[in-house]
């Protein structure tokens, strides 16, 4: 469970460490960690790099390095395993080993050349792939915890990457010229309704789940394949971890809060429990705020992840969790009445969300993945005197199919997707005033199919369609995507993409007004991408081109009849993302810059104009240093973002006006140890070192004094900065962790 206003940032930091490291046996139901490890050679015995290297139906592997070495380590149970050997130009190989017999060690792998494939020239390093996680950026859960500045949220360490904009009194995902709303998060292929907590106007929202949940994150800035829909500009695809690698308990004690964790792991089954309680009180009395806190943010909830081995290669997971929030304060206002006091606003978030998925292997290569997540928020906010309450109930579920053995150069997959809303929201504008309600009742189906295919031994490419229905938009459409990848070297490709995107208007425009069209964006990019030791340089061009909008007018918002999809618009530009991790020893870093030219006219925008939630450049500077003999690691974070626009009343024309440069340094230290025999994480980070006075906005008064000046208020963080200290604990853990080498 995450808070809206709250960095719980190593929540599950000891027990992610656990999950990474070797696991040696804890009792006599579990499994130790299987290492596998070997060399891939050609037909003339010379060494393939970048192979693909992994056991079927599991998300272990590896790629092999410029020797044509591979090593890694697995969970899976003792007993019979299949390792795939697959690589671009080659016939792949299914390699039958014996699991649980101690190292497997595989010294000579050969792969021969595919007659299938068509040119002269064999490509022997770097693999590459028309797909998502290549042309997207991959994160571990680790480089989102150690990022300085993103406090342990899934959203701050992404927005340190390319093609984001930093909006602080949102703290959503902005990307390239979309709104938030306009990125989707996905949990094991299924779409999330709720990814962010409750919040409240000018106050930043977090992520809901933990980043140790998942295994990793693929960021796709557009251009992504037809297996994803709702989402006008990116996608956040994270899978989920599958068995924990063994028995153990965790404790964490934070300057906001603390957490209690529990893992049981047999056989063939594992289950995790986890509890946290965070009051913020404490730390608001010795921290001055920018706001007048009534209540301060207060958070519990839970969660439980079941994960089970279905036969020898089905795996079924279930995850739950609870959530609850509430908080009351005062904000800074323009309006003459609230000057003094501030605008009272208070919230209430309950939310509980369950997801469950099974996958497994079928009969001719064939492979089933299929799930179901349901979400249920309720979500009640008292501004001034008036309440409105928002009850959502969704689910979603989904069937896929995949085929990677029918052909040595293409594969298959191809999926259905159902999805059902119901949501009530009830207003009042006083305490006096009668209750009006809204409703929005909601049934989408949508099917995909795509094919990823080798055209030669330097080509690559992604061919696939998506299509929806959407009953209360009464709508079909149909999205074409494509995506290219060329090798241009042993280290470099060069890849493409195009496609449509469709996505239904957001339930606040639906509630007033269900007789709206899909919004569409079409998206065109072209990304050079060269990696060589651990040194990795990403150029990428978009463009983005905006139909069908929904648009209103602010003076009449609640009239259905002003609702039109009649607006449109445009993103272009470049991102740009240097990341080294081998020329310092002990040290990672990464430099993105991403420059965004944009306008568009949406929502409540007389005209077109460069939305207030976009910067034209944006630059970020992480680093991150161990010190072995310390046992500690240093990090930094440097931002900046060049002014947005916003607009003043006071002055001609509209979103006319700019806001000052945002900058922040932030900084943090984890010191890794062993207290009572039980490993430690010593953490403190500390954002705006420099305390920097960044203005995120003005509110202005809803009428002009008697000069015919609009009186305003500058939108500030709640705090000039944060400091956070936390000491994780994990219990009986006997994963061995080498306190000399950099964490990774």
């Amino acid at each position: 469970m995450k808070t809206s206003l709250l960095p719980l940032l190593l929540l599950s930091a000891a027990t992610a460490r656990a999950q990474t490291a070797p696991a040696t046996q804890t009792h006599q139901h579990t499994n130790s960690l299987t290492r596998l490890h070997g060399t891939v050679r050609d037909a003339a015995g010379q060494p393939l790099p970048g192979v693909n290297v992994f056991l079927k139906q599991t998300f272990d592997g590896a790629s092999t390095d410029s020797l044509g070495r591979f090593d890694f380590r697995t969970d899976r149970a003792a007993g019979p395993a299949v390792l795939v050997v697959s690589f671009i130009g080659y016939v792949p190989q299914e390699l039958l080993l014996s699991l649980g017999e101690g190292p497997v060690a595989l010294p000579n792998i050969r792969l021969k050349a595919n007659p299938a494939a068509l040119g002269d020239v064999v490509v022997t390093a770097g693999a590459f792939e028309a797909s998502d996680t290549k042309r997207g950026t991959l994160l571990k859960p680790l480089d989102i915890v150690t990022t300085a500045g993103a406090l342990g949220d899934v959203a701050g360490a992404l927005n340190a990457l390319p093609g984001t904009t930093r909006v602080g009194e949102d703290g959503k995902l902005f990307v390239r010229g979309g709104a938030a709303s306009e990125t989707k998060y996905y949990i094991d292929g299924l779409p999330v309704q709720t990814p962010y907590g409750g919040a409240v106007p000018n106050v930043p929202a977090r992520g809901r789940f933990s980043p140790f949940l998942f295994k990793g994150l693929v960021f796709s800035t557009g251009g992504y394949s037809a297996e994803y829909g709702q989402a006008l500009s990116a996608v956040v695809v994270q899978n989920s971890t599958d068995l924990a690698p063994e028995t153990q308990s965790s404790v964490s004690l934070m300057s906001v809060g603390g957490s209690l964790g529990r893992t049981r792991r047999w056989d063939r089954t594992s289950v995790a429990v986890s509890a946290d309680y965070t009051n913020l009180a404490p730390y608001y009395h010795l921290v001055p705020q920018s706001l007048g806190w009534d209540r301060a943010p207060l958070a519990m909830g839970g969660s439980v992840k079941v994960a089970h081995r279905v036969g020898e290669a089905g795996m079924l997971k279930l995850y739950a969790t609870y959530s609850r929030q509430r908080l009351a304060l005062r904000q800074p206002d323009g309006n003459p009445a609230y000057a003094t006091d501030g605008h009272p606003v208070t919230l209430a978030n309950d939310n509980a969300y369950l997801n469950a998925t099974y996958r497994a292997p079928l009969r001719r290569g064939w492979s089933l993945n299929t799930g179901l997540a349901l979400t249920l928020d309720d979500n009640r906010i008292r501004p001034d005197m008036q309440s409105v309450r928002d009850l959502d109930h969704s689910a979603v579920a989904r069937v896929v199919l995949t085929n990677d053995s029918a052909s040595t150069w293409f594969n298959l997959k191809m999926g259905l997707e159902g999805y059902a809303q119901r949501y009530r929201q009830q207003y009042q504008a006083s305490a006096e005033a009668p209750t009006l309600a809204r409703a929005v009742n909601e049934q989408r189906g949508a099917a995909f199919v795509e094919s990823e295919l080798v055209l030669s031994h330097r080509l690559a490419a992604r061919v696939g369609g998506r299509t929806e229905y959407s009953a209360l938009l009464r709508q079909f459409n149909a999205a074409p995507r494509l995506g290219l990848a060329y090798k241009t070297g042993a280290h470099s490709q060069l890849s493409a993409a195009w496609g449509y995107f469709y996505q239904t208007p957001t339930t606040d425009l639906l509630r007033i007004s269900p007789a709206l069209d899909f919004e569409r964006a079409e998206h065109y990019s072209l990304l050079y991408e060269r990696t060589v030791s651990d040194r990795t340089l990403r150029a990428e061009l978009y463009q983005k081109n905006y139909r069908q909008l929904v648009t209103y007018d602010r003076a009449n918002a609640f009239d259905p009849a002003g609702y039109q999809n009649a607006g449109s618009g445009y993103a272009r530009g470049l991102d740009l993302l240097f990341r080294d991790r081998s020329t310092f020893k002990m040290a990672d870093y990464w430099v993105s810059y991403g420059f965004i030219d944009t306008r568009r006219q949406y929502r409540a925008d007389p005209v077109a104009a460069i939305p207030t939630f976009a910067a034209r450049h944006n630059l970020s500077v992480v680093g991150k240093y161990y010190v072995a003999r310390l046992h500690t690691q240093f990090g930094f974070t440097y931002s900046y973002g060049s002014p947005r626009r916003y607009h003043d009343p006071n002055r001609p024309g509209y979103n006319q006006a700019a806001l000052p440069a945002y900058q922040d340094l932030s900084l943090n230290v984890s010191y890794l140890t062993h207290w009572f025999k039980q490993f430690t994480i010593v953490y403190i980070s500390a954002s705006n070192v420099l305390n920097r006075r960044n203005i995120y906005g003005y509110t202005y008064a809803s009428a002009a004094d008697a000069g015919g000046q609009y009186a305003r208020a500058a939108v500030l963080p709640p705090a000039p900065r944060m400091v956070f200290m936390g000491v994780f604990i994990s219990i009986n853990k006997t994963a061995k962790v080498d306190l000399d080498k950099r964490p990774d």
